[in-house]
């Protein structure tokens, strides 16, 4: 079952059930996919909006005419605004790549709320092994740039994650929070435990900045060259 398939609706051949595949059509002509979108804009319905959405899980060439394409959806969709949410909270949920999705929400939706959707979202994954976990990737770095006191409730357990890249994102998006201290002993745990150079280098240095010391006894043969600790314990990079 593709993505235009669980948008999709039953009964009669609609207007936009007509556009749809259209808009879909990766190989179809440039032309016909335009005048489609062009069609969708005009129709104000949660299923249009669906339609529409579709065109971000693909590319066609060349590049100048699949930016043209997706910079029109986006317009339409946020023009569209309390009737795109829906249709856009169910379509961020399934979506491979979250860009698109969270740009639109952000300006269909305040930023609280857009917060919590992604807090919600990472709330149902775990730290364990998965073949792709690219959609909790995006998440975690997404929250680097986000601001709010749940943060660091919600990405302390990745701290402990298998995968690398999702440990370096849940370090960056606690300590962008005012509140990070809350996850000082997390932090200094995972200090103690973390191979990764890149990761070890990113708690020292959120360390260092807030002046907050670390056990100099838990890092002994594990302080990486580039650093050192004061007398009071805080690390410095040289």
């Amino acid at each position: 079952m593709g993505l235009f398939d669980l948008f999709s609706k039953k009964g009669g051949q609609s207007a936009v059930q007509k556009l749809a595949p259209k808009v879909a059509d990766k190989r179809g002509m440039a032309p016909d996919r335009w005048e489609a979108i062009q069609a969708l804009t005009k129709i104000d319905s949660e299923e249009a909006v669906e339609a529409l959405l579709v065109r971000f899980t693909f590319y066609v060439d060349p590049t100048i005419t699949d930016q043209e394409e997706k910079d029109a959806v986006f317009n339409a969709i946020v023009a569209k605004g309390a009737t795109s949410v829906a249709p856009l909270k169910r379509f961020i949920a399934k979506a491979e790549s979250l860009s698109w999705p969270l740009k639109m929400l952000d300006r269909v939706l305040g930023e609280g709320e857009v917060l919590t959707l992604l807090l919600d979202m990472l709330g149902k994954m775990d730290t364990e092994y998965e073949r792709d976990p690219q959609r909790k990737l995006q998440i975690l770095a997404e929250l680097e740039t986000r601001h709010g006191p749940a943060v660091v409730t919600a990405v302390t357990p990745f701290l402990a994650d298998v995968h690398e890249t999702a440990r370096f994102h849940a370090v960056g998006a606690v300590l962008a929070q005012e509140n990070a201290e809350e996850a000082r002993p997390a932090l200094a745990d995972a200090l103690a435990r973390e191979e990764s150079m890149r990761i070890k280098a990113r708690i020292l240095d959120g360390f260092g900045q807030r002046g907050w010391s670390v056990d100099p006894t838990r890092l002994v043969g594990r302080l990486p060259d580039a650093f050192s600790l004061d007398d009071a314990g805080v690390p410095h990079r040289h």
